[in-house]
């Protein structure tokens, strides 16, 4: 009995050591990701590189008896001939697979009973973090698609027995449409939190099924990096935000199991913190692993092998705040610091000695990337007022803000001495004509300045649904002159199906007489007309047409002239073309 239970354990260890490694040797997140994930539906072990110092001390991580798979990036390895470093080192069955695109390479290579599939935008790595662990238990392969590479991944779909396919988050028109003969499951709320919830909800189905119940362990994280708990599939991955927890995450956690979160990494303690606190869950942080090359008796520890991801930074501040005592309005003025539009809420607390009053928005307010941006706020003048007559207001604001209205992720906070002005501010416009111009995608909104001062105005279009998504778009801002009129475009790229979604457009118009100080806001919703050509085009023959009495004569005299100079006549004798004013043929000399 002891020989046999020796044999046994001695099979199991040969079997152990005989599961294939695979490594991503590659700088490209999507690398890493498929690899991982191939190495899962594989039944190996998975491993990857975060830099070329780390392919060392990986080495230690590894087993040389196992058979060990470099999958290396053709256009961003991290290490060339790392093949060649692990033989170096006694690694005996090393092979390699490359690739400029590892997504499909691996796809290519999986087992004929992967049948199942999972589709997504290759701009929004989070959506990758967000469905692995659902792809591992359900034994998914991710395929990142977009409308450059689409051929190719339908080639690869077509070439396989496809029996589920998800398609997942925000993607490509040219995605969708090419996708639409394989009827895929559609998961897209335009929100990214309300997503993940929705794939949690799949993940815990498949875990009940097979255990009876769902997981009560869940992963926090925001979707920023790669890590190989996160991709096990062990856990569900929850997303928290990152300084904010939106109420659609607490909402969720309540109703949920999900009794005990990891945090991995401490970068989202804060929000972890008022989930513990707020919501009564226990909290453990993952946050370091065991040094691979220990160098003293009580053995350091390492920070975590995290693969990064390209995040959306949104970055907004507080420019001014500004008591208008001629309007008895409060002014708050937000900069948006990068290249990305985002939405807010804010809270601002204005405090005159023992005098309060707290002013917000009821709403998510759009932002413009790089943009300023001023809300107006009525203060009220009853009761307990703020007099500021009676020493300095000084205000707290606290504002959430994200990219999306239903993802406020970040929180702003600041507190600062309030300025007090007296402007008086007679901007007034209105709206005229709106039209779409379909050869540039653009509406052309009319604006009148109708006051009795130049003015800066600055439009927005409200929840235009392009690619079945809600979408504001901001334009530049304008300045016009007191009495004219303009149009001004802003750029959509909406295609005819987006028209038909559209009968009419939410127009919302900030302007004012300073370029950063617009004051006032006109609304309203319109029908809007086509217009035949090229806005640009149209402009340019509306000008000639204007000026058409003085610029005419001088165009029929240019004509003329022309015409005149590219008249040629023919010689009679050899029938050669000469030149009107010749009077001897340039071929056979003759007077012509």
């Amino acid at each position: 009995m002891k020989k046999l239970l020796f044999l046994f354990a001695l099979l199991f260890v040969s079997y152990s050591y005989a599961q294939e490694v695979y490594v991503s040797n590659s700088g490209d997140w999507q690398d890493v990701y498929s690899t991982l994930q191939f190495t899962n539906l594989n039944g190996g072990s998975g491993y990857f590189l975060v830099s070329t110092r780390h392919s060392t001390l990986l080495i230690n991580q590894l087993t040389k008896a196992s058979p060990t798979i470099i999958v290396t990036s053709t256009d961003r390895p991290y290490v060339v001939g790392y093949k060649s470093v692990l033989e170096s080192r006694g690694f005996t069955d090393v092979s390699e697979i490359r690739g400029n695109n590892i997504n499909l390479e691996l796809a290519s290579r999986l087992p004929a009973s992967i049948t199942k599939f999972m589709v997504l935008d290759d701009s929004y790595g989070y959506n990758a973090i967000s469905v692995a662990p659902y792809a591992a238990v359900s034994k998914s392969y991710v395929l990142f698609a977009n409308k450059r590479n689409i051929n190719q991944v339908m080639a690869f779909l077509n070439s396989r027995n496809v029996d589920s396919l998800i398609l997942y988050g925000q993607v490509d028109r040219e995605v969708k449409d090419a996708l639409a003969s394989k009827a895929p499951t559609v998961i897209n709320e335009q929100d990214r939190f309300l997503d993940n919830q929705k794939i949690v909800d799949m993940y815990q189905e498949i875990i009940k099924s097979q255990e009876g119940e769902p997981k009560k362990q869940a992963i926090l994280t925001n979707g920023e990096f790669i890590e190989q708990e996160i991709m096990s599939g062990v856990e569900p991955v929850v997303f928290i935000g990152r300084s904010n927890v939106p109420d659609q995450v607490k909402d969720y956690i309540k109703r949920s199991d999900i009794d005990i979160g990891i945090l991995i990494g401490n970068e989202l303690v804060g929000a972890a913190t008022f989930i513990r606190r707020e919501l009564g869950i226990s909290v453990f942080v993952k946050f370091a692993q065991s040094a691979r090359v220990p160098t003293a008796a009580i053995s350091p520890v390492e920070d975590l092998d995290r693969f990064y991801l390209p995040r959306y930074i949104v970055d907004l501040d507080i420019f001014s705040v500004r008591y208008n005592r001629l309007s008895n309005q409060i002014e708050v003025t937000y900069q948006n610091k990068v290249d990305l539009s985002a939405y807010l809420k804010g809270t601002i607390t204005l405090k005159n000695g023992e005098n309060t009053q707290i002013l917000g928005d009821e709403e998510p307010v759009f932002i413009d990337k790089s943009q300023y941006k001023i809300l107006i706020y009525d203060k009220n003048s009853e009761g307990n007022s703020l007099q500021p007559m009676n020493g300095e207001i000084t205000a707290d604001v606290f504002t959430i803000f994200g990219e999306s209205k239903k993802a406020l992720e970040y929180t702003l906070t600041k507190s600062l001495v309030v300025e007090t002005v007296d402007i008086i501010d007679n901007a007034r416009i209105e709206f005229g004509k709106v039209l779409f111009d379909k050869a540039t995608g653009k509406f052309l909104v009319e604006i009148r300045n109708v006051g009795d001062t130049d003015v800066y105005v600055d439009l927005e279009l409200i929840d235009l649904i392009i690619n079945n998504q809600l979408i504001t778009i901001g334009s530049d801002t304008i300045f016009i002159r007191k009495g004219e009129s303009t149009f001004i475009e802003v750029e959509t790229g909406m295609t005819e199906a987006d028209l038909v979604d559209n009968p009419k457009v939410k127009i919302r118009a900030y302007y004012g007489e300073r370029e950063r100080s617009l004051v006032h806001v006109l609304e309203g919703t319109f029908a809007y007309e086509f217009t035949g050509f090229g806005y640009l085009t149209g402009q340019l023959f509306r000008g000639l047409g204007k000026n058409a009495v003085l610029y005419m004569p001088l165009v029929i005299i240019i004509i003329l002239l022309i015409l005149i100079l590219g008249m040629k006549k023919k010689c009679p004798h050899c029938e050669e073309i000469n030149n009107l004013r010749a009077k001897k043929c340039r071929m056979c000399g003759r007077e012509i």
